[in-house]
């Protein structure tokens, strides 16, 4: 690019810029990625890196009797062999609570275990050496005796309190909450029509395809660390490195680059990833941990298992009097720091009957430990359970009652205009869309005359399932989400854009970049608000000693609190722009605007400079501006959520399928997903966002399980064992869109990443139910396997 642009002789409407907010731009990253020039964890490269690699327990539940490193020591490459006492000294413990989560209690968790292990696949040392290879050869050399324990690892038998985990905690009830609105069990009793459903979830896990990385480097002249770190949020890891490493939080830089997938799974605080930055501390030398592939089954976090018992009541005209939970989940022996274990449980009890406009409600919930490995937040933290068990309970009183399951709902769902809307868990509701959500869903899969072709086909034996699911979404947490609990965890993002001399914007973003597109998102909203094209746009994201604080990627908050800090910088930035073009020109601010890359007539549409001319004055010739006059071409903005707790989001989804009585298979035929996430800034990347949801949610409805023994043993850790969903059993997904914009925010927009997932379990449990009906038949537990069809049909 020339110091000096010439302007174009014949310019192209310069008094309207290009709008890129609600157009299908491709990636900017994208290319980098295809010519195979990202930069994961595994392409770091530092001097005198070390390798550690975990002496993991076998047992899900055992003392440790006896831990002898000597041999380990003494193999071929090994710097260093630790065992959990000698880590403790460098790195202090955690509990993982929250204060507004009344009663929530945890043992306390160390980066690996000293005396006692309690699941499969804890830690018990750390072996370093110069090669992962040769540390992992001197694994063979560790010698541990481990008296066993008894195992809990059935839900029921830990609320029981059979065999407590932790005896200092009393019992193994890690949290519990109850509620119940006034007059429930008045208008309960007067109900016409009662149905009740047990449903049973199996726990599953994030299979990223990027396991989980950690690359520490310590400082000790300057007592600084760098961690290079596939995280989901750089600034809570910068803090919690800080306060448990003993290290001042300014010279702690956590680095993030790209990023092979999260979903939810990268951003905990892991035990062996503590004791990795530990490591580097304690052997003054970068220190590097990557999880393989049956590690991260053994300790990534898993999610979702849950038993659940949901009631409906209702009129025999079809008008739902209220909904009663109880839902009882296992979360492993630990809380996981610093979100909790309990956040998932809740949010089912927040969001269950959430789409529909009842006025009574109660529910039990309690979560509670078991010696399986630890559970938490994972994509769509809550809302596969609540929408499965809200979805699934009111296709059975539409059942019940004979009433369309459609129109059941639409007599049911909260009106467009009743809002905003406090649901009876006290949850507030902005505005929401789930009657013109409907409308278009019904309309996108000719609802009619798939119910035609449904009955056609029964005639000859063919047994087809339509399946709806509405849906509720959190997004942009405000911060009552954690803040108010105690927990360091920003609920606000930060940008700061720069325009350089030749008129690029350089935007930095405190939300990171998992493989989601956020730094396109950025890129549009960046062009859009300054007035280029986005070609002169460059987002830098992920590194705590350049980007502003902020809260980074979860709970579906990049584009709407991120985006909105990007807008705000954008339109300070053009008007300081504006202000410097205005003193080159001896013209009124006013009477300009930064049209595709030239500063233009506002009224007019003449060019009067190209924005190089603007930064070329502005960085080398401030001379030549009045004597009083600073150019300010760096501007930083942050935003944070106020008015409500969450964004929340709507939609509603369908899933249409074919169960083989014979062989209990069932096969997707199509899905289709119609969703309001406000202002859509790149249909394209919301599209896929909803459709990659929708395949993780039919993952956890058709496939994915945790399998344990009753010892607490995995059965099924790895890809050979684990189901995933494959491209060839994906169904063509057909995605609509309802744009309600939120007005807590100038950009309007809510999330999308989770919304896919939210939803598809409940869709495709309806489908199959309702393949199943003529057969007198329901599934009732996830994942809904052959065998689990075969059983409910009585033929196994």
């Amino acid at each position: 690019m020339n110091a000096r642009a010439e302007i174009p002789s014949n310019p192209v409407d310069a008094r309207t810029q290009e709008k890129y907010i609600g157009t299908s731009v491709p990636r900017s990253g994208a290319r980098k990625l295809l010519q195979g020039r990202g930069a994961y964890l595994d392409d770091v490269r530092v001097p005198r890196l070390a390798h550690v690699v975990f002496f993991r327990s076998p047992h899900a539940h055992a003392r440790i009797k006896s831990l002898d490193l000597s041999l380990a020591r003494q193999q071929p490459g090994v710097i260093g062999c630790f065992d959990g006492a000698a880590i403790a000294e460098f790195c202090t413990p955690w509990v993982g609570v929250l204060g507004h989560l009344k009663g929530i209690k945890s043992a306390t968790q160390y980066a690996v275990a000293i005396d006692r292990v309690c699941w499969q696949g804890e830690a018990v040392a750390a072996i370093v050496a110069e090669t992962r290879r040769q540390a992992e050869d001197a694994l063979d050399h560790v010698v541990a005796e481990f008296e066993t324990l008894p195992a809990v690892t059935d839900m029921r038998a830990s609320l029981r309190g059979d065999v407590v985990i932790h005896p200092d905690l009393g019992d193994n009830i890690c949290f519990s909450r109850s509620l119940e609105t006034e007059g429930f069990a008045e208008a309960w009793s007067k109900a016409d029509v009662i149905v009740e459903k047990t449903y049973d979830f199996g726990r599953h896990t994030g299979v990223t395809n990027e396991p989980r990385a950690i690359l520490a480097d310590y400082n000790p002249a300057e007592h600084a660390l760098t961690v290079y770190h596939a995280t989901q949020a750089p600034n809570m890891m910068q803090d919690i490195f800080s306060r448990h490493l003993n290290i001042p939080e300014s010279s702690v830089r956590v680095i993030c680059k790209d990023v092979g997938g999260s979903f939810g799974i990268k951003v905990h605080v892991y035990a062996d990833e503590m004791a990795t930055a530990a490591l580097s501390v304690m052997l003054r030398r970068p220190v590097k941990f990557m999880a393989d592939r049956i590690e991260s089954f053994l300790t990534d976090i898993h999610a979702r298992e849950h038993t659940a018992t949901v009631r409906l009541a209702c009129t025999k005209q079809g008008d739902i009097i209220g909904f009663d939970l109880d839902d009882l989940t296992g979360i492993g022996p630990y809380s996981v720091y610093p979100r909790t274990s309990g956040i998932e449980g809740n949010q089912v009890v927040n969001l269950t009957g959430g789409p529909y406009k009842h006025k009574h409600y109660r529910a039990k919930l309690n979560v509670v430990f078991t010696n399986k490995n630890v559970t938490c937040q994972y994509r769509a933290v809550g809302h596969p359970i609540a929408v499965a068990l809200t979805e699934g309970i009111v296709d059975e009183a539409a059942r019940a009652i004979g009433m369309d399951p459609a129109e059941f709902r639409r007599r049911n769902i909260i009106p467009d205009d009743a809002y905003p809307y406090t649901f009876p868990s006290g949850t507030k509701y902005e505005k929401l869309s789930h009657r013109q959500c409907l409308d278009k869903l019904l309309q996108l899969m000719d609802y009619k005359a798939l119910r035609a072709e449904q009955d056609a086909l029964r005639q000859k034996g063919i047994y087809r399932g339509i399946g709806l699911a509405a849906m509720i979404e959190v997004t942009n947490p405000s911060p009552a989400f954690y803040g108010v609990g105690g927990a360091r965890i920003s609920a606000q993002d930060g940008a700061t854009i720069r325009f350089d001399p030749q008129g690029m914007l350089n935007v930095l973003v405190s939300v990171t970049e998992q493989g989601q597109g956020t730094e396109a998102v950025f890129t549009q909203i960046a062009a859009q608000a300054v007035g280029v094209s986005v070609d002169r746009v460059r987002v830098i994201t992920g590194d705590t000693g350049v980007t502003p604080y902020g809260g980074g990627t979860w709970a579906s908050r990049g584009a709407g609190i991120g985006g909105e800090a990007v807008l705000q910088a954008g339109k300070a930035l053009k008007a300081n722009i504006l202000a410097i073009a205005a003193a080159i020109l001896q013209a009124d601010a006013a009477t300009l605007d930064v049209v595709n890359n030239q500063v233009v007539d506002k009224l007019t549409g003449e060019v009067k400079l190209p924005l190089n001319e603007v930064g070329r004055v502005a960085y080398f010739r401030p001379d030549t501006l009045p004597m009083n006059f600073q150019s300010e071409l760096t501007v930083t903005r942050h935003y944070t959520p106020r008015e409500y707790g969450f964004t929340f989001t709507n939609g509603i989804q369908a899933s249409y399928v074919e169960v083989d009585p014979e062989t209990g298979f069932v096969k997707l035929l199509k899905h289709w997903c119609v969703e309001d996430c406000g202002t859509v800034i790149n249909p394209m990347l919301v599209d896929e966002q909803i459709r990659g949801g929708v395949v993780q949610g039919i993952g956890g409805a058709l496939f994915e399980e945790c399998l344990y023994n009753e010892d607490g043993q995995l059965l099924n850790g790895s890809m050979a064992d684990y189901l995933v969903p494959m491209a060839s059993e994906m169904p063509d997904i057909i995605v609509g869109h309802v744009e309600t914009p939120t007005k807590g925010s100038e950009l309007g927009a809510k999330g999308a990443g989770e919304a896919g997932t939210a939803g598809a379990p409940g869709a495709v449990l309806n489908a199959v139910n309702d393949a199943l009906a003529p057969l007198g038949a329901v599934v009732t537990t996830q994942p809904f396997t052959p065998q689990r069809v075969l059983k409910a049909l009585g033929t196994v």
